[in-house]
C-alpha cells in the first residue's frame, strides 16, 4: 500500500507542477526535475529505486508511440542523410570521446568508461519531443531534431551491450559480432514494427467504434514492444517504426469522431507518464548520490566536464551538415548548428538503460564504478534536461530561427482559402449534375463564402426541414473533399506537417458537431 501511496502522491505532484508549466510557460520536463530534486532533498523523503523494467516496458512505449507519430514523413525524406550521419556517426564518437574522458578524470576502469560512453551516446526522444513541441522551429530543424533521437536508439543499443558484455565477462570485442547484433536490433525491430503496423491497420480498416479504436491505439506501442523484445530484437526501433507508419496514414482509416477522440485520450496519457518520469529524474538523483562509494566526491565537475564534451561534439558535427538544413543549401551555418547541438538533449532512455547495468560481474563480485555510472548518467540527464531546457527557447528566439507567429497563421489562412475554394468547387460540379437540391447547395455555398471571406456561421440548420438529411450528408461530403485537399496541400509541399494536423482536427470538430450518421 505504501508503494501505491508513493506513485499516487507523484502523480497529483508532478500533474500539479507540469501544469505550472504550462501557465507560466517554462518548459515542463524542466521544471518537473527541479521539483523532483526538491522533494528528494527534503529530509525523511525515503530513497526511492525504479526498476528499468518498470521504465522500459510501462513508461517508454506510448511516448516513443507519440513522438514518432508526429514525425512527418515527407519532412524526413529531406534530412534523411544527416539523419544518417548523426544516428551512426555521432553516436560512435559521442561514446569513444566520453569512455576517453571518463577513463582520464574518474577511477572508472576503462571498460565501464565505454559502458558510460554508450549510456550517453544518443539523445532522447522523449526529452526532444517534450521540449521541442512549444518551440518555432522551421520543419527541416525540428524533424531532424526528433527524427535522430528516434533512430540513433540502434546504435546506442548495440554499443551498450556490447560494452557491458566486455565489462561483466571480460570478453573480446569483436566488429563483425558487433554488426550482426546492429543489423538484428534495428532490422529485425524494423520489420516487427512495420508487421505490427500492418496487422493494426487492417483491424482498423475492419471497425468504426471509438471505444475499440483507443484500445488499439493504446495496446499498439505495448505489442511492438513487447513482440520485438521477445525476438531479441529493439523493442525501441519496432515502437518507433510502427509509430511513424501509422501516423503517416491514421487520417485514412478512422472517421472524425475516432481521431478526435484518440487525440484527447493520448493526450491525457502522455501528459500523466510525461510528468512523471521526468519527476522521477529528480528524485533518483539524491538517493544515487548518498549510495556512492568513498573517492568519488568529484562527480559533480566529471558530469559537467561530460555534458560540455557532448554538447561541443554535436557543434562540431552539425556545422557542416547545417547546410542540408537550408533551403537553397549554402554555406555552414552556426546558428543552426548551435540551436541542433543544443536542442539534443539526454533524458529517460539514457537512464534507464543505466539502471539496467547488471550489478555483479562474471566472477560474481560487485561491478567497479556502477554506482558512479548511475550519478553521472543522471547528473548529465539533469543538467540537460534544466540548462539547456530552459535555455533553449531563448537560444531559439535569438538565433532568429523561430518562424514567426505571422508566418504561421498566414499560411494556416491561405490553406483555409483553398480550402473552401475546393468545397465550393464541388459544389459547383454538384449543381452541374443537378444531383442535388438548389436550396440544399446554396445553404452549404454560403457557409463556404462566408469562410473565405474569414466570417463565422452561426446560423444551424433548422431540425424541422425535411432537407435537413440532405444538407448533412452534402456537409460531410464537402468536408470529405476538403480534406483529400488538405492532403494533397501537405504532399505538394505547400503547408507544413503542423498546419496540416490544426486543419485536420478543425475540420474533425466540424464533421463531429454534425452527429453520427
Amino acid at each position: 500500500m505504501r508503494a501505491v501511496g508513493t506513485v499516487l502522491l507523484l502523480v497529483v505532484l508532478a500533474t500539479s507542477v507540469a501544469t505550472g508549466a504550462r501557465r507560466w510557460r517554462i518548459p515542463a520536463p524542466s521544471l518537473l526535475v527541479l521539483a523532483g530534486l526538491a522533494v528528494a532533498l527534503v529530509p525523511g523523503t525515503p530513497p526511492l529505486h525504479i526498476a528499468p523494467e518498470t521504465i522500459g516496458l510501462v513508461v517508454l512505449p506510448p511516448l516513443l508511440y507519440a513522438s514518432a507519430e508526429e514525425l512527418s514523413l515527407r519532412d524526413l525524406r529531406t534530412v534523411w542523410r544527416p539523419v544518417t550521419v548523426l544516428a551512426l556517426g555521432l553516436v560512435l564518437c559521442s561514446a569513444a570521446a566520453v569512455a576517453g574522458l571518463a577513463a582520464a578524470l574518474t577511477p572508472l576502469p576503462l571498460p565501464m568508461a565505454f559502458v558510460l560512453g554508450a549510456v550517453l551516446a544518443s539523445t532522447d526522444p522523449v526529452a526532444v519531443s517534450a521540449l521541442g513541441r512549444r518551440l518555432a522551429l522551421p520543419g527541416r530543424v525540428q524533424v531532424l531534431v526528433q527524427a535522430e533521437s528516434l533512430f540513433n536508439d540502434a546504435t546506442s543499443l548495440v554499443l551498450f551491450r556490447v560494452t557491458v558484455t566486455v565489462a561483466v565477462a571480460a570478453s573480446a570485442f569483436s566488429w563483425p559480432g558487433a554488426l550482426g547484433e546492429f543489423v538484428l536490433l534495428a532490422g529485425g525491430g524494423s520489420a516487427i514494427g512495420a508487421a505490427v503496423a500492418a496487422v493494426v491497420t487492417l483491424i482498423r480498416r475492419r471497425t468504426a467504434d471509438p471505444v475499440l479504436e483507443t484500445v488499439i491505439a493504446l495496446v499498439t506501442p505495448y505489442g511492438a514492444y513487447v513482440l520485438a523484445e521477445g525476438a531479441h530484437t529493439s523493442g525501441v526501433t519496432a515502437v518507433v517504426v510502427a509509430g511513424v507508419l501509422l501516423g503517416r496514414s491514421g487520417h485514412r482509416h478512422s472517421d472524425a469522431r475516432i481521431r478526435l477522440q484518440l487525440h484527447a485520450v493520448y493526450a491525457v496519457v502522455i501528459f500523466l507518464l510525461e510528468s512523471v518520469v521526468f519527476s522521477l529524474v529528480g528524485l533518483e538523483l539524491p538517493t544515487m548520490v548518498r549510495e556512492l562509494p568513498a573517492g568519488t566526491g568529484m562527480w559533480p565537475l566529471q558530469a559537467l566536464a561530460v555534458a560540455t564534451l557532448l554538447v561541443g561534439l554535436r557543434v562540431l558535427w552539425m556545422l557542416p551538415l547545417s547546410t542540408a538544413l537550408r533551403p537553397s543549401g549554402g554555406r555552414p551555418s552556426w546558428r543552426i548548428a548551435g540551436v541542433v547541438s543544443w536542442a539534443g538533449t539526454r533524458g529517460v532512455m539514457p537512464l534507464a538503460a543505466a539502471l539496467s547495468i547488471p550489478l555483479t560481474a562474471a566472477d560474481g563480485l560487485p561491478l567497479p564504478g556502477r554506482p558512479l555510472i548511475l550519478v553521472l548518467t543522471t547528473a548529465v540527464v539533469v543538467f540537460t534536461l534544466v540548462v539547456q531546457g530552459l535555455s533553449l527557447a531563448p537560444l531559439v528566439t535569438r538565433s532568429g530561427l523561430a518562424l514567426e507567429p505571422e508566418h504561421t497563421a498566414r499560411e494556416e489562412q491561405q490553406a483555409r482559402r483553398q480550402l473552401a475554394q475546393a468545397g465550393l468547387e464541388h459544389l459547383d460540379a454538384l449543381a452541374e449534375l443537378e444531383a442535388t437540391p438548389e436550396h440544399v447547395l446554396d445553404r452549404v455555398r454560403r457557409n463556404l463564402q462566408a469562410r473565405l471571406q474569414h466570417a463565422e456561421d452561426t446560423a444551424e440548420p433548422d431540425a424541422g426541414t425535411p432537407t435537413l438529411a440532405a444538407y448533412l450528408e452534402l456537409r460531410r461530403e464537402v468536408i470529405e473533399i476538403q480534406g483529400t485537399e488538405l492532403h494533397h496541400l501537405y504532399d505538394t509541399h505547400r503547408i507544413s506537417d503542423t498546419t496540416r494536423r490544426r486543419l485536420q482536427r478543425d475540420l474533425d470538430l466540424e464533421e463531429a458537431a454534425l452527429g453520427s450518421r
